[in-house]
């Protein structure tokens, strides 16, 4: 089966922007169970589930995934580094990084990566496709090892860019097709201030632009519901394994609408139901009486290279951009006054 014959054509658009010639050598990984498995794991972490939010578009843990491969392939015509990127997340459980939180994994939202050396070596199908292109399974099981594929915070690499444009474009409405192609034109590969390849921008007005955009973001991917929603998967998640529910594994091998029928069909129902048609939450400045989050999570942020300068040293627009983002108050407690306990 060949997965980009199904997707929605407003995805398979925005691929070609992202690559114009599809590298056909892609499919047959793509095809593997092991990769397809990902079509069902939205890319909202589960809040896509509930009525707090109102975008319904299902942009998926694979989607994703072969939008960094075709970036990496757009930029560097390497198939080990493709590969790094098409792989990255094949480790990636229902609600992906809901379940960091339910690892306790706040700051670093990683604790899931564990498992890809693993799954990669057990598909017979990968191992057999990079033995015909004679690539060693460690050159493509840590997309770490390559600067361009994924650098540290707040560097640009292509796994951030990636999420960043699709993001934009199809969950916050906050770019059109139009813009995506003309920011995505206008990055190239540099060397930083580290020496190492980075992801950069050649003009200071489509760098702002998007530093605008992501600086948004990354609000919403931490803000009050957000935080709220999916401490509150991950604790129910959590209910389900000690219940005896559900196993660990299944995260990891059934689709997030399996795991949602089985919390529908169990006694957290209620609650879940409660969170799922909930509108608003609510925010105190104390301990409340309710089930209620107060953490401290993953800042995503990007500061990036314009002709070698880091924006936030250039442009005092971004740097406002870049400074609210980092500002923003996770102090609260929030709640939803219906849900007294999980």
């Amino acid at each position: 089966m060949n997965y980009l014959d199904k997707i929605d054509d407003k995805i398979l658009e925005y691929y070609k922007l992202l690559e114009p010639n599809f590298p056909n050598w892609l499919n047959d990984y793509i095809s593997a169970p092991i990769m397809l498995k990902q079509k069902y794991i939205s890319m909202s972490c589960g809040t896509i589930y509930s009525n707090l939010y109102d975008n319904k578009f299902f942009y998926s843990s694979l989607d994703h995934s072969i939008g960094v491969s075709l970036i990496l392939w757009h930029f560097t015509k390497d198939k080990k580094q493709t590969l790094s990127g098409l792989f990255h997340d094949i480790a990636t459980p229902v609600f992906k990084h809901s379940i960091d939180y339910l690892n306790k994994d706040y700051m670093k939202q990683e604790s899931t990566e564990e498992k890809t050396h693993e799954l990669i070596k057990n598909s017979k199908e990968i191992m057999n496709l990079l033995k015909k292109d004679n690539i060693k399974i460690n050159e493509v099981d840590n997309y770490h090892l390559y600067p361009i594929a994924d650098n540290d915070t707040p560097k640009l690499s292509s796994d951030r860019l990636e999420y960043s444009l699709s993001n934009a474009l199809f969950t916050y409405n906050l770019l059109t097709l139009d813009q995506v192609k003309e920011i995505y034109d206008d990055i190239y590969i540099c060397v930083n201030e580290e020496n190492e390849m980075e992801l950069a921008f050649k003009t200071k007005k489509l760098a702002r632009l998007f530093i605008k955009v992501t600086s948004q973001m990354s609000i919403y991917y931490r803000d009050d519901k957000t935080r709220y929603s999916m401490e509150f998967i991950a604790t129910i998640t959590k209910k389900l394994i000690e219940d005896k529910l559900i196993k660990l594994d299944d995260l990891y091998n059934k689709k997030e609408i399996e795991i949602i029928n089985i919390i529908e069909n169990s006694k957290y129902s209620k609650v879940f139901n409660i969170w799922k048609n909930a509108t608003k939450v609510s925010a105190s400045n104390k301990e409340v009486n309710y089930f209620s989050v107060n953490i401290k999570v993953k800042v995503r942020y990007i500061n990036a290279l314009v002709n070698d300068k880091r924006i936030y040293d250039i442009c005092k627009v971004a740097r406002k951009y870049i400074d609210n983002n980092l500002n923003y108050d996770m102090d609260k407690y929030v709640y939803i006054e219906d849900i007294k306990e999980v």
